[in-house]
């Protein structure tokens, strides 16, 4: 079932439903929406209304950095639009003839940093509407980019819900060669503690002491719903609309650290186990690291992984 439904309780105790709607003008969505983007789409924004040009004759929506590091544009129809999927693989299309603006636009925003570590490697597209048809959800399985439909309701007293009802998740291609910075990989390595490269490996080629104990947590961190695993290059990507958690092996210390998507400071913080890191530049997403080296961490884990999905 993909359709949300509300309900608060009368004076007398009993449910009553909150019947949503969709908004009045377009444009109420997008600014709310860019206002609480971060939070509420694991993205950074970055610009509204932005033009494409004359060939693609078009003005995105908004235009955005997702946690991951990967270009975002979303789009929005305040009712039911098919037209939304071709304008955004159009848009797609633009911007892979734009790089150098948008990092232009990046390094202006969010800094020469968040320039440098744009991934590109499979641009995220997000249609928001209030309804999308059976063949819109059918026909983001058949193209190669990556495409989030999202449905939003708004019900009394301010509330909106987000509901993500079909994610593809597109095509990886190969990312621009570029010079790697030796500043930026030195810090990555100094994140990790050791002298593990910061090119993470996939689980198969992962040392066969962890190979086992990652096969439990990858049934841990999809166990309580549809969850998207994406292989990046620092780390494992769990993720639903935003990051649920970003895994990260270090062979040298038979251990996989977990960052999860949990308020720190709701845990009692256990040594060689759980830390906060806040303020602690790492890869990866979250702000609550679990350190993995045996099934009892992994067992002890379960209740923060249960906790970082619901949240997602």
């Amino acid at each position: 079932m993909t359709d949300l439904k509300l309900f608060r309780l009368d004076a007398d105790g009993r449910d009553i439903e909150l019947r949503g709607s969709s908004v009045a003008l377009e444009v109420e969505l997008q600014r709310r929406i860019e206002a609480g983007m971060e939070s509420m789409l694991g993205i950074r924004f970055l610009a509204s209304e932005y033009p494409t040009g004359p060939w693609h004759r078009g003005r995105i929506d908004s235009l955005g950095l997702d946690e991951n590091g990967t270009p975002a544009l979303i789009e929005y129809k305040k009712g039911a639009d098919s037209g939304v999927l071709s304008q955004g693989v159009s848009y797609l299309s633009w911007l892979d003839s734009a790089r150098h603006e948008f990092e232009a636009l990046v390094k202006e925003k969010l800094g020469a940093e968040a320039a440098e570590a744009i991934d590109w490697r499979n641009p995220r597209m997000v249609c928001i509407a209030a309804s999308f048809s059976h063949h819109d959800r059918v026909a983001v399985h058949r193209l190669r980019e990556r495409i989030d439909l999202v449905r939003y309701r708004v019900f009394d007293g301010g509330l909106l819900s987000l509901l993500l009802i079909e994610s593809a998740p597109g095509s990886p291609r190969p990312a621009p060669a570029r010079q790697r910075s030796p500043g930026r990989d030195a810090a990555a390595r100094a994140d990790l503690g050791d002298d593990t490269p910061s090119i993470q490996v996939p689980p198969a080629m992962a040392p066969a002491c962890l190979r086992d104990l990652y096969t439990e947590l990858d049934e841990a961190l999809t166990a309580w719903g549809e969850v998207e695993v994406a292989q990046l290059r620092h780390y494992i990507a769990y993720r639903r609309m935003v990051n649920i958690a970003s895994v990260i092996f270090r062979p040298k210390h038979k251990a996989i650290l977990v960052y999860l998507k949990v308020d720190p400071d709701t845990v009692e913080l256990e040594d060689d186990f759980s830390r906060d890191m806040r303020g602690i530049g790492h890869l990866g997403t979250g702000d609550l690291e679990v350190r993995i080296v045996s099934a009892a961490d992994l067992e002890k884990a379960g209740p923060l992984i249960r906790r970082a999905f619901e949240a997602a």
